[in-house]
């Protein structure tokens, strides 16, 4: 295979540059917490995935969307006899949720810092577009990037049309993040490389097989890593 000069850098943004899916965890503590009167946690939290599931195409991802399902897992797990109370505390969390504070992973900052005018850097993220601009803001990363893209959805159709516009096509660009699902499988399917960075608390519903035999697919064990492997990449 020929290396190229990448000319073009995407990252995500959520549980890649910043926390994210600690809070939602918490978040589903403190709900199923509201509920125990009604059903087992390990209950409810399964109802909840299940209408999270099912929701994805209604509402996508995101914060809010996370909100109504939980709503519907209440409505759903008291066979509607959930208190107005309750739902109350359930948007109470919610609207919680869109002010939690924006913690940067380890090396993120240095490592976007090292790459600024070295290459077109592109964020990538999915979900609320106001949460996401709240976070890219007070993440203090937004001026490294040359492009934000928040999308509704990560596809190989999604990557192909940025790259093409951002880089010289998929072939010369990488995808950067921490879920195999939305940020390294789809990448790899336009064309480009697709970066794993695992992070530990990855939401379940974007795990899938790590691509392993995929020519360009690599894998770090944090962002410290890119450097030395982008080096490599492009030999």
């Amino acid at each position: 295979m020929t290396l190229r000069k990448l000319t073009a850098i995407g990252f995500d943004a959520d549980d890649t540059l910043w926390q994210n899916e600690q809070f939602y965890r918490l978040t589903e503590q403190q709900f199923t917490e509201l509920l125990k009167d009604f059903a087992e946690g390990e209950h409810i939290s399964s109802r909840l995935l299940e209408a999270e599931r099912k929701n994805l195409a209604h509402y996508g991802f995101g914060i809010k969307g996370f909100t109504l399902s939980m709503i519907e897992t209440a409505i759903e797990v008291t066979e509607g006899r959930v208190p107005a109370s309750v739902i109350g505390d359930i948007l109470d969390i919610g609207r919680t949720l869109l002010s939690h504070p924006v913690e940067t992973m380890p090396h993120a900052r240095e490592v976007l810092e090292a790459l600024r005018g070295r290459t077109y850097l592109v964020l990538i993220t999915k979900g609320d577009l106001f949460d996401q601009e709240r976070k890219l803001a007070q993440s203090g990363l937004g001026d490294y990037f040359d492009a934000v893209e928040i999308v509704s959805d990560k596809s190989a159709t999604t990557y192909r049309r940025i790259f093409s516009r951002v880089a010289d096509g998929p072939e010369c660009a990488a995808m950067v993040g921490n879920s195999l699902k939305s940020d390294v499988v789809p990448a790899l399917a336009a064309g480009a490389w697709g970066i794993y960075v695992p992070h530990a608390l990855t939401w379940v519903l974007e795990h899938v097989e790590a691509p392993r035999e995929a020519p360009r697919f690599r894998e770090i064990l944090d962002l410290g890593k890119l450097l030395e492997l982008i080096g490599e990449i492009e030999g």
